[in-house]
């Protein structure tokens, strides 16, 4: 049964990510079906906004996106256009594998395997009362934290562990200090951790953890937390794997949900071929899974881990000197 994906190119270097992602998934020939839709600069060329009518339709309607990076310009009424999707689809879970591959330039040797699985809607970054005094020596900002939104999140974050063969989740917060935000989701992650009795979990407050992951990031397999937090613990990760060129996000929501390249537009390179789809490729195989494809996105894990392994025509940011083609179809070669 073919499967309809809204396509969204973006900005930057995502026209050339997005060609070099679909190359692949042809070849693998999945039965899927595309339906292109615009948003950030592209958009506001075309349509005169950012983020059409059109394009929220059309993820409406087929239920799951593939987007590359995104430019929102200063000014233009969103902060941004990915917390915009979000807010509007309800995407709460947002998810960000970071594996150590071969042959790339983490500085960290050790073998890392970490999910972080981020709530996507609250805390930090819902821009609520935020104003700043007339004098502008004081800014402020509100932030929410609710039991609806802590449950759904860290019980998504143990399904995914049964699901996924995964044995520990961390509930990483700031408890100690903020002790209604961080202490509502600490209560709330102990109630939801109790139902789980075949999971383990334990607690780790932010500072803790980020130490301990550059300490020993083995030590963890899902970390579950809050909006803030797991933005950073996520940034994190990819540097210990080394940077955002191999690192995927999924943003799930109950309807719909976007799988992303999480690096940004890089402008300075656009049109260069330089680019490395990694990332992007990887948010594929994230929606491959989600589409009951799990056989056929460990498939595309593969073939790119061979690449890697074979420092076949790897982009410059893996060391290589090939192009954003000439190391895409190194990897549908593999398939």
């Amino acid at each position: 049964m073919s499967q309809t994906i809204t396509v969204i190119r973006g900005d930057g270097i995502g026209p050339e990510i997005m060609d070099a992602t679909l190359h692949v998934l042809d070849a693998m020939d999945l039965g899927l079906s595309y339906e292109d839709a615009d948003a950030g600069l592209a958009a506001l060329e075309k349509h005169g906004e950012l983020l059409p009518a059109a394009t929220l339709d059309s993820i409406r309607r087929n239920k799951v996106a593939l987007k590359s990076p995104l430019t929102t310009p200063v000014g233009e009424g969103f902060s941004s256009i990915n917390v915009a999707l979000r807010r509007h689809f309800d995407l709460y879970a947002n998810v960000r594998p970071a594996r150590s591959y071969p042959n790339t330039l983490a500085r960290f040797p050790g073998d890392v395997d970490v999910i972080t699985v981020r709530e996507n809607t609250e805390g930090a970054y819902i821009g609520e009362g935020q104003a700043i005094t007339e004098d502008g020596e004081t800014a402020t900002l509100v932030q929410k934290v609710t039991r609806r939104g802590s449950d759904r999140i860290v019980r998504y974050a143990f399904e995914l562990a049964r699901s996924t063969g995964r044995k520990k989740v961390t509930v990483v917060h700031k408890a100690n200090i903020l002790k209604t935000t961080s202490g509502l989701f600490l209560k709330v992650a102990r109630e939801v951790a109790a139902q789980y009795p075949d999971i383990e979990c334990n607690e780790m407050i932010v500072d803790n953890c980020c130490m301990q992951l550059v300490m020993r990031p083995e030590q963890f397999d899902i970390i579950v937390t809050t909006n803030l937090f797991g933005d950073i613990i996520s940034d994190l990760c990819a540097g210990l794997i080394g940077g955002l060129g191999l690192i995927p996000g999924a943003n799930i929501g109950h309807e719909v949900a976007i799988f992303e390249a999480v690096h940004g537009t890089a402008p300075d390179i656009a049109g260069q071929g330089k680019a490395n789809p990694g990332a992007l490729l990887l948010g594929a195989a994230q929606m491959l899974d989600h589409i009951g494809k799990p056989d056929q996105a460990e498939r595309l894990r593969k073939a790119i881990v061979a690449t890697l392994e074979a420092k076949d025509s790897l982009t410059p940011d893996l060391g290589g000197s090939g192009s954003t083609m000439d190391y895409t179809r190194a990897i549908a070669s593999r398939l």
